[in-house]
């Protein structure tokens, strides 16, 4: 299995369809950074139902040891940059982002980008999934944005 680095979103999507248990179960370990843990607290403090992160033993918090200059100049968020950076430097590990800025500039990079969608693509492809469509359309009511042609490629790939 490989490792992974998750970003916010992935985290916080699993967690409102009641997911959260798939990481550990698809990568041998699983890293993420301070600023998404900043972000959660802060997210917790004013009242949102999010996932604490210290709850998840498996959820190891790491630092980068640097940001990319150049990244800093883009319009992306603390958590994603912090989490693109982590992922330069574990080049062998899958970087979980879901923000489309973050994913093109990760894979122009070189990195191996999942989102939260290929994460369930994943464990229904090793049965840890029943039926693809229902998560899908959960996932959509708990406010991922989620196109009805994406909606069909990803049924698709599940053989749904």
């Amino acid at each position: 299995m490989p490792s992974a680095i998750s970003n916010i979103s992935p985290l916080l999507y699993l967690y409102r369809i009641s997911k959260i248990e798939l990481p550990p179960r698809l990568f041998d370990e699983v890293l993420t950074v301070p600023a998404v843990v900043d972000e959660l607290r802060q997210g917790k403090a004013k009242g949102y139902d999010v996932p604490v992160a210290e709850r998840y033993r498996w959820l190891q918090v790491v630092s980068p040891k640097q940001v990319p200059s150049e990244w800093l100049a883009s319009d992306l968020g603390r958590s994603e940059l912090e989490t693109m950076a982590l992922a330069l430097e574990h080049r062998e590990k899958v970087v979980t982002l879901d923000d489309a800025l973050a994913r093109r500039i990760a894979r122009v990079a070189g990195l191996e980008v999942w989102g939260t969608l290929r994460v369930l693509l994943e464990a229904k492809k090793q049965g840890m999934i029943s039926q693809m469509s229902s998560v899908v359309d959960e996932l959509k009511r708990s406010g991922m944005w989620i196109s009805d042609d994406v909606r069909q490629r990803i049924l698709k790939l599940a053989g749904e």
